[in-house]
């Protein structure tokens, strides 16, 4: 019975020994390295299109002491598409929250009609450039994807027109010049990098953007072809757009996500 006991010890010491020596034989893995997510801080630019719309609260009114004539407010509208190209600053204040400045400007054809109701005149108005300044704040839904609104001061440029008869179609002799309104905007939109679409694209981005801008009222005179003096009568018009955008955005300081060092 001694020897068996003998015999049993002998085994667990040589068991023990190798399994001592077969862990120092192989070192214990290490987890992996975490991987760091890149900042949304730097500069950037942007070039891209869309569609849009513009509604405009309309009367008539006398040239002379801007008494509406008929007092009848029409809502008159157009639509079109555009072009547009920006840039912009954002600041990763959080691992959630950005924080940004950004300038743009929109070119292109939105065009709707405008009238005069007392002779029932027309013309087509066209909203041909525009531009913004504003901030925007955002919150990454996930490391490479950014939900944001954003607002601002908005300016833009309309075209003259040719007033022609609604009855006809014949030139009235009477036409209308270009004008500039100011106003404001807010919008919103998302930008996700373009990996996400399994494309190795560090720093391109895509944003798809909705913007509504609202400008102030201003006076159309409408101008005798043949002397260029106003005949009497102004359109009134408080222009409303709304705009759909999808660009391209290129980071200058994204490297993608980065493999943290022991």
């Amino acid at each position: 019975m001694k020897k068996f006991l003998l015999a049993l010890a002998a085994v667990a010491a040589m068991t023990g020994a190798a399994s001592a020596a077969d862990l120092g034989a192989r070192p214990i893995a290490k987890a992996p390295p975490p991987i760091i997510a890149p900042s949304w801080t730097g500069f950037y630019i942007f070039g891209g299109g869309g569609g849009g719309l513009w509604n405009a609260d309309t009367t008539t009114q006398d040239t002379a002491t801007g008494v509406c004539i008929l007092c009848a407010n029409q809502r008159q509208g157009g639509s079109g598409w555009f072009g547009t190209v920006g840039a912009g600053y954002d600041w990763q204040v959080n691992p959630n929250w950005v924080f940004g400045v950004f300038g743009d400007g929109q070119f292109g054809d939105i065009r709707g009609t405008i009238q005069d109701q007392t002779p029932f005149w027309a013309g087509d108005e066209k909203l041909k450039t525009s531009w913004a300044a504003g901030v925007r704040i955002g919150y990454l839904v996930a490391p490479n994807v950014l939900s944001y609104v954003n607002g601002g001061y908005s300016g833009s440029n309309w075209s003259g027109t040719t007033l022609y008869s609604t009855f006809t179609g014949i030139p009235a002799g009477a036409h209308t010049n270009s004008f500039d309104r100011h106003g404001w905007f807010i919008g919103g939109g998302v930008e996700n990098n373009l990996n996400i679409f399994g494309i190795n694209s560090p720093g391109w981005f895509m944003k798809t953007e909705y913007r509504s801008a609202f400008y102030d009222r201003t006076a159309i005179t409408e101008l005798s072809d043949a002397t260029g003096l106003p005949v009497g009568r102004d359109i009134t018009f408080k222009p409303w757009t709304q705009t759909i955008s999808t660009s391209i955005v290129y980071r200058f300081n994204w490297t993608g996500p980065v493999v943290a060092k022991y």
